[in-house]
């Protein structure tokens, strides 16, 4: 149960999880500056040739600021969308309703696919990255205004209907993709608006901006919008409502994202030091074509298509755990605002375990430290079972006990320390091998490959839930419950519809067992696979 990737996811992804952790590796492999690239980003030269000295970071703080901004906007969707299911979930709406939602999550994993066309078409007058940002960020602004006035219509529920979840995901998937296109503008944008000597400082801006987008979309959000929450900590007399509703919240930041865009297309310009320079800065390296053709290469390589499809299988063993957990909680009672609120105890967490493990995955065999932590997570999968099961157990009429959430706290932390084991062993083995010819687009693809073996197995887990799941009619002899339309009819004659086997719990062990086996027939199939030769790994088209 990625808490933050629930709240996702992926999250998804997602995950994001809250970030959902998953897309900071494909974040800053797109900001890595090839060595041609970096001599030609903007720099302090003069135009009699001469440099000027260096000030540092403060000279650049303004540009550092708009960066740090753009990626805090990009984290407002994601977290709106990362809301939305825990608010489906507590409207009791099937689990094959939160497998359609959890396609919003995909476009993080796959906008690799469209990248090249947001590197290569624009117009000049306007700028490379703000022909695409601009109107990317209007229309998230539109959409969330259009949102605003109806996303209380498509969650209601009346009478046997329940939200429209159809409409839900392909309003927020329009949303998700938008925000993975503004990505694509500003990482690329990030390369050019800071000097040389500061590039670096674009990786922080990703990964603080759009955390601090996701925590407020999502975390403040979920806090602020349930009576609860409200009536419990903010407030001195009781009211039904929160302080801000989801349309509000939409609002305001719908205003905001047109308020913003305007002030950015008109008061900032792109490659501004350009005309100090003798030579322009040249950032077209390859055109879509070439792009294109660099990626069909790279994945026909052996080496690099098993690789592939061990990491699209890979994550089959935690699907359950990681994309179900969450909800089932939900399900079971827990305030969903106290679930996204025991995300925020984790950042610390998040920020020191890669420091750390990164010291035992910077040898020669990165995927060895992937390997020993794989049957750990397979562990935490059952551990989180057992915590669903045990949930009801503990419910008390104020609520859970403090102890209760501590243990949810510390299964969370533990499930984190194996998962970011895993996660930088991966980036670490993404780095050893990626062919420097074409680093950015080699890292961002295997990256795009590792987040899409998350997400399909999440959304299978979820979609699988309710087939999985068997009920039965007590109190009306002869009726059963194996249909919505059955377990009316089951209602209607007096009866009520009991869970005897909960999907849930089945998935939990068939996903354990899929992993363990996974870990014995194919993981040291992945291991082998640092052995090959550096040969084996690069690209001969692209050279």
């Amino acid at each position: 149960m990625e808490l933050s990737k629930s709240i996702t996811h992926k999250n998804g992804r997602q995950r994001k999880p809250v970030l959902s952790h998953s897309d900071m590796g494909e974040r800053e492999s797109m900001l890595e500056v090839e060595d041609d690239e970096v001599a030609l980003l903007p720099n302090s030269d003069r135009a009699d040739g001469r440099t000027k000295s260096s000030h540092g970071i403060k000279g650049e703080l303004g540009n550092v600021a708009l960066l740090l901004f753009l990626y805090v906007l990009q984290g407002i969707p994601l977290g709106l969308a990362g809301s939305i299911p825990l608010i489906m979930q507590s409207k009791n709406v099937s689990y094959r309703d939160q497998a359609y939602f959890s396609f919003v999550f995909w476009p993080f994993s796959l906008k690799l696919f469209w990248a090249p066309l947001v590197d290569s078409l624009y117009l000049q007058q306007f700028g490379r990255r703000k022909s695409w940002l601009v109107p990317t960020q209007y229309l998230l602004g539109l959409f969330m205004l259009y949102l605003s006035v109806s996303v209380d219509a498509m969650l209601q529920t009346d009478g046997q209907r329940g939200p429209d979840v159809i409409t839900l995901t392909a309003v927020f998937f329009i949303l998700a993709f938008l925000a993975a296109t503004q990505d694509i503008a500003v990482d690329g944008w990030a390369l050019t608006m800071l000097s040389r000597e500061n590039v670096g400082y674009a990786s922080t801006c990703n990964s603080v901006g759009q955390t601090a987008g996701y925590f407020l979309g999502n975390v403040l959000f979920l806090a602020l919008e349930s009576a609860d929450f409200c009536n419990k900590y903010l407030r001195f007399e009781p009211q039904e409502r929160g302080i801000v509703t989801l349309s509000d919240f939409l609002f305001f930041w719908g205003i905001v994202f047109m308020v913003s865009t305007t002030l950015v297309a008109i008061l900032k310009k792109e490659n501004n030091k350009q005309h100090h320079t003798k030579k322009k800065p040249k950032e077209e390296t390859q055109s879509v074509m070439e792009t294109y053709k660099h990626l069909f290469s790279i994945i026909k390589m052996p080496t690099v298509f098993t690789f592939c499809v061990l990491l699209l299988t890979a994550k089959i063993g935690f699907s359950a755990a990681d994309a179900v957990t969450g909800l089932k909680l939900v399900e079971a009672g827990v305030p969903k605002e106290q679930l996204a609120l025991l995300a925020v105890p984790m950042v610390p967490l998040q920020i020191l375990l890669p420091l750390v493990i990164s010291k035992y995955t910077a040898g020669p065999r990165p995927l060895d430290i992937f390997y020993k932590a794989f049957p750990f997570r397979l562990l935490i999968g059952l551990e989180y079972a057992l915590l669903v099961w045990w949930t009801p157990s503990v419910r008390q009429e104020e609520g859970f006990p403090v102890y209760y959430y501590a243990v949810v706290l510390l299964s969370y932390a533990v499930h984190q320390v194996a998962l970011y084991s895993m996660y930088v062993a991966c980036m670490a083995f993404h780095a050893k091998v990626s062919d420097p010819v074409i680093g950015g687009t080699y890292m961002t693809l295997l990256n795009t490959v590792t987040n899409l073996g998350g997400n399909w197995p999440s959304t299978l887990a979820l979609w699988l839930v309710d087939p999985l799941t068997f009920k039965e009619c007590q109190g009306a002899p002869g009726q059963t419950c194996g249909s919505a339309e059955e377990a009316g009819l089951c209602v209607r004659e007096g009866g009520t519809c009991v869970t005897a086997l909960d999907g849930y719990y089945v998935e939990s062990v068939v996903c354990v067992l899929i992993g363990l086996c996974w870990w014995i027939f194919f993981g040291k199939k992945m291991k082998r696979l640092q052995e090959e030769s550096p040969s084996a790994w690069h690209c001969r088209v692209a050279k």
